[in-house]
C-alpha cells in the first residue's frame, strides 16, 4: 500500500509555456496540411499527407500501419480512388523507413 499513496512525481515543462507552443504548432500543421491536400491533386495529396504523418507512427505499431497502407493501396487501385492509393503506397513507405531507421 505505502506505494499506492506515494504522489507521482510531476514531469515540469521544459520551459513555461512548451505544451501551449506545441498545441499550437500543431494546429498549425494541420491547417497547412489541410490547405495543402485541398489545393494539390488528389493523388499528390494523398501520397504527401500519408507520407508525412505515416513517419510519426510509434515504431512498434510499425506493421500494423504497414498492413494498413498496403492494404489501402490495394484497395484504392482496385477501386480507381487516387488519394486512397497513393497515400496507402506513402504509408506503406514511410512505414518501412521508421522500421529502417528507428530500432526498438
Amino acid at each position: 500500500m505505502p506505494e499506492a499513496k506515494r504522489a507521482r512525481k510531476k514531469v515540469p515543462e521544459p520551459f513555461p509555456g512548451a505544451y501551449y507552443l506545441a498545441g499550437a504548432i500543431t494546429i498549425a500543421l494541420m491547417l497547412l496540411f489541410l490547405a495543402l491536400g485541398a489545393s494539390l491533386p488528389p493523388g499528390v495529396a494523398g501520397f504527401l499527407v500519408a507520407f508525412i504523418l505515416g513517419l510519426t507512427v510509434n515504431p512498434k505499431y510499425v506493421p500494423y500501419f504497414l498492413a494498413a497502407g498496403v492494404f489501402s493501396a490495394v484497395m484504392g487501385f482496385l477501386g480507381r480512388e487516387p488519394q486512397v492509393a497513393w497515400g496507402g503506397v506513402a504509408l506503406a513507405l514511410s512505414q518501412l523507413l521508421v522500421r529502417r531507421f528507428v530500432r526498438e
